[in-house]
């Protein structure tokens, strides 16, 4: 199988695989004094430390947990609980209708609240204004939450521009970045935001780790009680082995990220020249974008059934975000961006990792080009 869905999970590194099965042949709780429990410790800080050097942060910012969905979570409902017990009545909350499933659902369920929400515009491939967010920034804004690079379309937010305009309100910022890491620069001082949110397994770790960066002197009330883990912020044992790999992961992806960045750039050019002949073929991704990912519209077709010729194929590819697939649904990322929910569904997603190659992107717009005359015939 050619498997061109790394925007979806990448697979676990060799190196990560090697970190985790050390890690997890340690018996001890990481919480537990004794000297078991200590081995555990360290494995777990020494992950922990790895990202912190990877993101240019301090360990004490990092909170360790499961994952983007629940980093998301945790920043939208708690910072939103802590602002309106603060000030008796609900606030108001900054996003973009582009947002994954983990930072839509919780807005939504804050406007059911009474939470007045804003949904900035996008262009045509995903972008934001910020000259849009100084506009929508209220005196009972409690939250801005915007990504920096969009899991479907690839667009890149000017993170640093957009999180100074809310800090010059004193409004917190925070931006799910789980698709920067190891293909992006991350350099989370230089950006300014008060929150980020990050999974592992978008970067060669394990699946079920990620971690939430709350920047210095920031307040972050927990979302779950029962325990004094991650400074009691987020209770519970932690996944030392699984933190341990995530670390290391990080570490080989990050001094590799420049030559991962050239090297996605050049598939994505040899993927594009390739599929220029496919009949009523759009594109969904700006030229700025990230180049892990690329997204088509093939006109006439239908996405469904495109997807099952490419799986038939031997190639790997997917209809949008792995966290909506099996809805039926049109992504909800094409459609704000302006595609028909008819367009949305005739397109798809190809996203590479550092281990593709360029005979893999060939076959695979060989099967695009080959899928798209069966689903169309």
């Amino acid at each position: 199988m050619i498997y061109l869905d790394y925007a979806a999970t990448h697979p676990m590194t060799p190196e990560a695989l090697a970190a985790y099965a050390q890690a997890a042949a340690l018996p001890g709780n990481p919480a537990s004094v004794h000297a078991a429990g200590q081995a555990a410790r360290e494995r777990l800080e020494e992950g922990r430390a790895r990202v912190a050097v990877a993101f240019g942060v301090d360990p004490r910012t990092l909170i360790a947990n499961g994952g983007g969905t629940e980093g998301d979570n945790h920043v939208l409902l708690g910072v939103t609980r802590a602002w309106q017990e603060a000030h008796g009545l609900p606030g108001h909350l900054i996003t973009t209708p582009t947002e994954h499933s983990a930072v839509l659902g919780p807005a939504r369920a804050l406007a059911a609240q009474g939470w007045a929400v804003t949904f900035l515009t996008p262009d045509r491939f995903g972008r934001y204004d910020p000259a849009e967010l100084a506009g929508a920034l209220r005196s009972d804004t409690a939250l801005v939450s915007i990504h920096h690079a969009n899991n479907e379309v690839g667009a890149m937010q000017d993170t640093p521009a957009l999180a100074a305009l809310a800090s010059a309100r004193g409004v917190p910022y925070h931006t799910d970045a789980v698709q920067a890491p190891g293909v992006l620069p991350v350099d989370l001082p230089g950006w300014g935001v008060t929150f980020a949110t990050f999974s592992a397994h978008k970067w060669g770790g394990p699946r079920g780790v990620g971690f939430l960066y709350v920047r210095r002197g920031t307040e972050l009330p927990p979302v779950t009680l029962g325990g004094g883990q991650e400074g009691g912020v987020r209770p519970g044992t932690q996944d030392t082995a699984g933190v341990y790999a995530a670390g290391v992961a990080l570490s080989h992806a990050t001094a590799a990220q420049p030559a991962t960045l050239a090297h996605l750039s050049a598939l994505r050019e040899q993927f594009m020249r390739e599929v220029a002949g496919i009949p009523d073929l759009s594109v969904n991704h700006a030229p700025d974008s990230s180049p892990k990912v690329v997204n088509v519209t093939v006109g006439g077709a239908d996405g469904e059934a495109l997807l099952m010729n490419l799986d038939m194929l031997g190639v790997a590819a997917s209809a949008g975000s792995a966290c909506s697939a099996g809805t039926m649904q049109p992504s909800h990322v094409l459609t704000a961006v302006g595609l028909s929910d008819t367009q949305a569904r005739a397109s798809l997603r190809f996203s590479f990792g550092a281990a593709t190659t360029p005979a893999e992107v060939s076959a695979a717009a060989q099967a695009l080009t080959q899928a798209a005359a069966w689903s169309r015939a």
